[in-house]
């Protein structure tokens, strides 16, 4: 019966090597959105020359335009971040802690992973900017029509403002214990 519960015990603990499977595809999903961008962002720059050459109403709409993009971009750029973290959680959660992140004195501390509650933080730290720059980009685009519009949108930074302190707040409480 011994030989058995050691066996099941040795699958059992091998099982977490699946992880390496969300590890991978984290990574490549990373890599796939920091292209597009990249890609982006230098479509966004080569098409610089149209806005010095526009006038009014199209420079003003390009304007816009480009400032859109350019939230855009930071999001592709958020989110490939995101998963990047993710599978750097997920690897030293799972498999085995990494050295180079350890030893390093220009690794982030948002890139050392130590528990389960530290990846879930990292990782709300960064989908909240990624919100916020949501965010931006729909408050870029509204049309103000009348003076409660302009106080939604108030009352939405005021929310995002609280958002940010309390995350802080929470960050400052945890290093405090």
């Amino acid at each position: 019966m011994r030989i058995i519960e050691v066996i099941f015990e040795k699958i059992l603990w091998n099982s977490r090597l699946m992880v390496v499977a969300a590890v991978i595809a984290s990574l490549a999903a990373a890599v796939a959105v920091m292209y597009i961008a990249t890609v982006d962002a230098w479509q966004m720059i080569s098409h610089l020359y149209e806005y010095a050459s526009a006038t009014g109403d199209a420079r003003m709409a390009l304007r816009t335009a480009t400032v859109t993009h350019v939230v855009e971009i930071i999001d592709g750029y958020l989110l490939a971040t995101v998963l990047i973290i993710f599978s750097l959680g997920l690897y030293e959660l799972f498999i085995s802690k990494i050295d180079d992140a350890e030893n390093s004195a220009t690794a982030s501390k948002i890139l050392v992973i130590h528990s389960l509650d530290d990846l879930k933080n990292r990782l709300a730290k960064v989908v909240l900017m990624i919100l916020i720059v949501k965010f931006f980009e729909h408050a870029n685009q509204l049309h103000f029509e009348s003076a409660l519009d302009l106080l939604y949108l108030a009352a939405g930074i005021a929310l995002l403002g609280l958002a940010l302190y309390f995350s802080h707040a929470a960050e400052s409480h945890d290093n405090k214990h």
